[in-house]
């Protein structure tokens, strides 16, 4: 690990010698993540020279892997479903997951609500990238570079949506998804909470979600229209 370390902080020195502008930060604080991992995540994963897969998967090499791309390790269909979509853990997909596992996974196994501390995630995927490839460390190259702010205004999920009107815009959604709730090679999102709904549609307008037809549905609605089709979807058995 303290090699890692070595290598990324000669990348900083190589940058400033060559005037290479320094645009991203570091991404946190490593050893507090290791603490933060210990508490956090340990119950399920691994990391490190001996890790193994547990209830979850271990986490060597994380950045820039696919979703669901371990072949040695069962996951969820909706955590295949995602990889199959193009979902690769970067920075910011990491991060945004972290937060909160259902804004980009919504049917994931994983029962953690989430870390809501910014500055102990970036200290987990600080520590989490000692354990990962480094292809390209010049500090501005993906995954070392700054992420943008994924969160959601709660304003937002405040809004209360109209159920009724939810039925009205829902013929486009039901053309894929079945509103008895039955899984036919594309999940259910019927009875799905109107909070992770919400957080889910939002996920794909900010094209953190990767699926191409879900950004461009996501971004034709406004808040208002989100937050109704999530009310009443919420009431569908």
């Amino acid at each position: 690990m303290m090699a890692g370390r070595r290598v990324f902080l000669a990348a900083l020195v190589f940058a400033a010698a060559w005037g290479i502008p320094a645009v991203a930060e570091d991404i946190g604080d490593a050893v507090r993540g290791e603490t933060v991992f210990q508490r956090q995540c340990s119950a399920c994963h691994q990391i490190g020279p001996e890790a193994v897969n547990r209830a979850g998967p271990r986490l060597n090499g994380i950045f820039g892997r696919r979703a669901g791309a371990l072949a040695d390790f069962s996951y969820s269909k909706a955590m295949a479903r995602m990889g199959n979509d193009g979902l690769t853990w970067t920075l910011e997909t990491l991060d945004a997951y972290v937060a909160n596992p259902k804004a980009l996974v919504s049917g994931t196994r994983m029962n953690y609500r989430g870390l809501a501390d910014p500055q102990a995630r970036a200290a987990l995927l600080a520590y989490l990238r000692e354990w990962s490839d480094r292809p390209r460390d010049i500090p501005e190259a993906e995954p070392t570079a700054r992420k943008t702010d994924h969160d959601l205004d709660p304003a937002i999920l405040g809004i209360k949506g109209d159920p009724a009107y939810g039925e009205y815009l829902s013929s486009e959604c039901t053309t894929c998804h079945q509103r008895d709730g039955s899984d036919q090679g594309i999940p259910s999102i019927a009875a799905w909470p109107a909070e992770d709904f919400v957080v889910a549609m939002h996920a794909y307008k900010q094209k953190l979600r990767p699926h191409p037809v879900m950004q461009m549905m996501a971004g034709r609605l406004s808040d208002e229209e989100i937050a109704a089709l999530a009310a009443y979807f919420s009431t569908l058995d």
